[in-house]
């Protein structure tokens, strides 16, 4: 199969960064807030990584609580919080992006809420590289219809997304498009197009491809 992409989309958590030990103290603060005691503990967090956020509360929440209520809650907290506590990027991120930037156009689609990935790219200074984002809060669309609907909006005629799990990768497929399976990250998949087992692989993958 051609590597020759005009464009990459990548997924946020567990392919870019680790934020989920920060994610868990935004649930704990608002469970706080609404009275309850419950705790989120980061294995929790992982198996349900790549959800649409009401699964993950469907997923986790043991107590009788006010859904709606506790995802704007939710979601205010998280955009107070993240800016601040972050997560930390995987080995290679950083210069990765700034280098891919000169070659591709970059993108990324996740199934955080509405300012997720502003919250990232605010928090790792990587806003100047990326081109366009799309996330199930603002549409609340399935990963592959974002896919789609950011692929259309931008006129990209060769992308490729990168992704952790295999929701990710059937959510490329659904979108017509294929998939770099990062392995370094929370999930497993079984047929993606390419694995890569580091960020700087996937620099090795397309970089070398690029000039053969």
């Amino acid at each position: 199969m051609s590597l020759n992409f005009d464009s990459i989309i990548f997924d946020m958590d567990g392919t870019l960064w680790d934020a989920v030990d920060s994610y868990c103290k935004i649930w704990d603060v608002t469970f706080e807030q609404m009275g309850k005691q419950q705790k989120v503990t980061r294995d929790e967090l992982l198996k349900c990584m790549g959800m649409p956020i009401d699964e993950i509360f469907n997923t986790i929440v043991k107590t009788n609580i006010d859904k709606d209520q506790y995802l704007t809650l939710l979601d205010k907290n998280e955009s107070k919080m993240m800016p601040i506590l972050g997560g930390k990027l995987y080995n290679g991120v950083f210069e990765g992006i700034k280098l891919l930037s000169n070659k591709y156009k970059l993108y990324m689609v996740s199934n955080c809420g509405a300012e997720g990935l502003n919250n990232f790219l605010s928090f790792t200074k990587l806003k100047p590289y990326i081109n366009g984002t799309l996330t199930y809060g603002e549409t609340l669309l399935p990963k592959s219809e974002n896919i789609k609907l950011l692929i259309k909006r931008n006129g990209l005629c060769n992308a490729v997304y990168i992704g952790d799990t295999q929701g990710d990768c059937n959510s490329a497929h659904a979108a017509g498009i294929p998939m770099i399976f990062a392995k370094y990250g929370f999930g497993k998949c079984e047929d993606a197009e390419y694995t890569i087992e580091s960020f700087p692989d996937l620099l090795n993958l397309l970089f070398k491809n690029l000039y053969i």
